[in-house]
């Protein structure tokens, strides 16, 4: 790509520098700024970097991609040996260079979205593909418009690209979709996170759906065959071909012969009429879901079955999703407090339950982004407790005390149940009341710091 290029993709105008200039190396940040790097300044809520690109030119950037500020007379002559790119907006021009970037590149690229289990589902598939292709995916937690961008524009010898895409309301999975231009789109479930927002899991359905606009005429939609929108849809539809996968609904993947167990989970699948053994090195029926998706795009990318079965159980987690950790006494606590909704405090208490140890604690902290509904589904999450009968809940936050609630009403003993307005006040009780052999599961919105009382109880 070249200096010419960029021009091309976001209609911008050339200030100063060489038309001809190789562009290779993206950067957001003046912080990380290397030689010879191509600077995009964007702008946040606390901050415009499109104000520090003479900082990002004087530390080595030979490229500078700005909008909204002046350049002077002055500044032309100072920079005469860089090159400065005016734009309209500097972050839709981001995406627009992704975009055309992606357009070089004929490989398969799998975006995947979905309620849970996004990060993931996206490290089995990039996983699964890495084992006969040379994959690019998403990195952490890297799947709006700007991580996914900064993801495709570090496309160089690749031969597939595997991102993730996260939305908060209608139109963000579309413009996505736009950059990205997927061969295989991939919806893990339709839930209740974000519904604050969107107001229905139909308009979270609609959102999700926004993902096949811009798939490729010959590209397959993969999905949960068991979730009760996506299979209503896929039955409706007729215009997408579609690749299925579950559990429970006859799909064109499907485990049976499922035996969880405290780190792992077994199962048996077919894959071209011939029987395979998968082990999944992460416990829980949601990870055993997350690996037939990954099944299912190997399928389509046509990956050899030995291939997909290696790729699934050699993956690893995403930090702070699920870890197992003991601490002292031979506490067991499950660390998944990256993020939360109603699914997947589901699938967490759900996996509580199966660990072995002596008492079961749930310390459950508030979801977001829930708006009107947010007692209603904090409530469905005290049932969840209440039916795996776990034997202590301990909440925190102000919507949390619905779980704390709805738990004491079925009727769970009240001493059992312990609500807290910060995270300090749960840390000193639980290093008070803590039993050896104790199991405690740690899950709330990211935005609780639960890590906090990871490291609390972790002393």
């Amino acid at each position: 790509m070249k200096v010419e290029d960029i021009i091309k993709a976001t209609n911008g105008r050339l200030l100063v520098g060489d038309p001809q200039e190789d562009c290779e190396n993206f950067c957001t940040d003046t912080r990380k700024i290397q030689k010879g790097d191509i600077y995009v300044g964007l702008k946040g809520e606390k901050f415009n970097g499109n104000e520090y690109y003479k900082e990002a030119l004087e530390k080595g950037a030979k490229v500078a991609v700005i909008s909204g500020v002046e350049v002077t007379k002055e500044d032309l002559e100072q920079y005469k040996d860089k090159t400065i790119i005016e734009v309209k907006d500097s972050l839709e021009a981001f995406g627009d260079i992704a975009a055309y970037k992606r357009d070089l590149y004929d490989i398969p690229v799998v975006q995947i979205t979905g309620s849970v289990g996004k990060t993931s589902t996206r490290d089995i598939i990039a996983n699964v593909v890495r084992t006969q292709y040379k994959t690019l995916q998403t990195e952490g937690n890297q799947n709006n418009a700007i991580g996914l961008p900064t993801t495709l524009l570090k496309l160089k010898d690749h031969e597939a690209v595997v991102v993730e895409s996260g939305m908060n309301h209608l139109g963000e999975i579309r413009y996505l979709g736009k950059i990205a231009k997927p061969t295989v789109a991939v919806i893990t479930n339709i839930g209740t996170a974000h519904i604050g927002f969107l107001g229905s899991r139909e308009n979270i359905l609609k959102a999700k759906l926004e993902i096949l606009e811009n798939l490729k005429p010959d590209g397959y939609i993969v999905i949960n065959n068991d979730n009760d929108m996506l299979n209503k849809w896929a039955k409706e539809d007729t215009k997408y071909k579609k690749y299925t996968f579950g559990i429970d609904e006859k799909s064109d993947v499907m485990a049976y012969n499922i035996k969880v167990n405290e780190n792992y989970s077994t199962y048996n699948v077919k894959i071209d009429n011939k029987e395979y053994s998968v082990k999944v090195p992460v416990s829980g029926v949601h990870f055993v879901y997350n690996s037939l998706c990954a099944i299912a795009v190997g399928n389509l990318l046509n990956i050899a079955p030995e291939n997909i079965i290696k790729g699934i159980e050699t993956f690893t987690l995403t930090k702070n999703r699920m870890e197992i950790d003991k601490i002292k006494d031979n506490v067991t606590v499950i660390n998944d407090a990256y993020n939360a909704s109603y699914d997947s405090m589901k699938a967490a208490i759900e996996y509580l339950k199966g660990i072995p140890g002596d008492r079961k604690i749930a310390v459950l902290g508030d979801m977001f982004e829930l708006g009107e509904f947010s007692e209603e589904i904090h409530r469905k999450v005290g049932i969840e407790v209440f039916t795996h009968k776990i034997d202590v809940l301990l909440t925190v936050g102000n919507e949390s005390k619905y779980i704390a609630e709805e738990v004491k009403y079925l009727g769970m003993p009240k001493e059992n149940v312990v609500s807290f307005d910060t995270n300090e006040e749960a840390i000193n009780y639980l290093n008070k009341t803590l039993r050896k052999n104790d199991v405690v599961l740690l899950k709330a919105a990211n935005g609780m710091h639960f890590l906090k009382i990871f490291e609390g109880i972790n002393n």
